[in-house]
């Protein structure tokens, strides 16, 4: 005869102490907090919070080729719209999603839309310590994937080599000064992204935060060149980009901070973190905790619903996110 034994109720903020675990995850994250997101559910996730902007919604999809043409179509239409109103526009755009430039590619030459009142501006690239980045044309860098997947295929609609910019160690500082000329000159900055493991975006980590003191000097920062990778950073970016291949991963990179995406004048966001076919995901507690913990420098996703813009994520990433056995 089987008889059940109840396991003991494990607290997880108590069994984390003295463990491999302690130190790993950021020092500054609030492990309840986490958990409570990731018990909600669809329903309220999407609710808004109270430190959501006005002009913020968060769009559940059936599945990533959805979320693709979404994104895509919200890019399109931005350079559409301001193609249509003669006002420049500042892209800062992300490797990863990816499939969203298909659908951006596909609508910009079915209306012949010149890109050459765009600008763009890469959020990130790898680096080493010092911030020396891939060569352009090297496979796994972000430059060549812009090249194959967007600026390539565009054609002659694609935006001017000297209107794309990409995170390099000398042309990374001077992203600020040229998107300030570009607002002043009445033009618009839009921020499209995905959200890291660690809740990064871009590659501005959560460990960060530790080395201010305030809220407002952490939003003031604009960029980094050689930042240090969170761990969950170099593991996600293995399993989704590199073929679970970790030893091609650097573990630094140059990126953008908040002192950027967080000027922005529309936000489009995409999170497809899910593995349809194992019934497994990386990206739940990612995007739970982007909607609902709230804006913390330690959460750098956290931010992204305080600006207007789109959200569009997975059904399956809103969980409730409960244990599975395998």
């Amino acid at each position: 005869m089987y008889t059940s034994t109840r396991m003991p109720k494990m607290d997880f903020l108590t069994t984390v102490r003295g463990s491999l675990l302690e130190g790993f995850y950021p020092r500054g994250w609030d492990l309840a907090k986490i958990d409570r997101c990731c018990a909600m559910g669809l329903r309220r996730l999407t609710a808004p919070g109270g430190h959501w902007n006005r002009g913020f919604r968060a769009v559940p999809v059936r599945d990533v080729a959805a979320m693709d043409e979404r994104m895509g179509d919200a890019i399109a239409d931005q350079i559409e719209a301001t193609r249509r109103r003669g006002i420049p526009l500042a892209l800062i755009l992300p490797v990863g999603p990816m499939g969203m430039y298909r659908t951006v590619v596909r609508r910009l030459r079915a209306s012949r839309t010149a890109c050459d009142h765009v600008t763009t501006f890469n959020m990130d690239e790898w680096a080493d310590r010092k911030g020396n980045t891939f060569p352009g044309n090297r496979p796994g860098g972000f430059q060549h994937a812009m090249n194959s997947a967007l600026f390539g295929p565009l054609g002659k609609y694609a935006v001017p080599p000297r209107q794309r910019n990409f995170a390099t160690r000398s042309n990374l500082p001077t992203y600020p000064d040229k998107i300030r000329r570009l607002k002043a000159a009445g033009g618009r900055l839009v921020t499209v992204y995905g959200i890291g493991r660690a809740c990064h975006i871009a590659f501005w980590e959560p460990q960060i935060a530790a080395e201010f003191r305030s809220v407002a000097r952490w939003k003031e920062q604009s960029f980094r060149v050689g930042q240090a990778l969170h761990p969950l950073t170099i593991e996600q970016n293995a399993l989704h980009s590199f073929n679970s291949r970790f030893t091609l991963i650097p573990c630094w990179a140059n990126t953008i901070g908040p002192g950027l995406f967080l000027q922005s004048d529309f936000c489009i966001g995409g999170a497809d973190g899910v593995y349809p076919d194992r019934g497994a995901m990386w990206q739940g507690m990612s995007l739970c905790v982007t909607l609902q913990y709230g804006p913390d420098p330690w959460v750098p996703s956290s931010w992204m619903p305080t600006l207007p813009g789109r959200l569009y994520f997975t059904r399956a990433l809103a969980g409730p996110l409960l244990p599975e056995a395998h």
